[in-house]
């Protein structure tokens, strides 16, 4: 099936190119051009790469996350000195 219809880039050329290495979109495109015209293709190589539709946003929600963990944290057992 195709994945690319700009440049004619099917599911298996970009899995071929994932198993000699490219593990991004961009890495994808520098070895077929797959996504560098209009980009409806990128979301489905994401896909097929294992990276879901927003990497980007689980990233952000992680980082989130581990912020206000830290935070909460210091809060809770941080002892400050008292003033002499």
């Amino acid at each position: 099936m195709y994945v690319c219809n700009c440049f004619g880039v099917t599911e298996d050329q970009v899995k071929k190119h994932a198993e000699s290495g490219a593990g991004t979109p961009r890495q994808i495109a520098s070895a077929c051009k797959a996504g560098t015209d209009c980009g409806s293709c990128v979301r489905r190589i994401q896909a097929l790469l294992g990276r879901g539709a927003c990497p980007r946003r689980d990233l952000v929600e992680r980082i989130e996350g581990t912020e206000q963990t830290a935070a909460q944290g210091d809060d809770a057992s941080v002892a400050y000195p008292e003033a002499a």
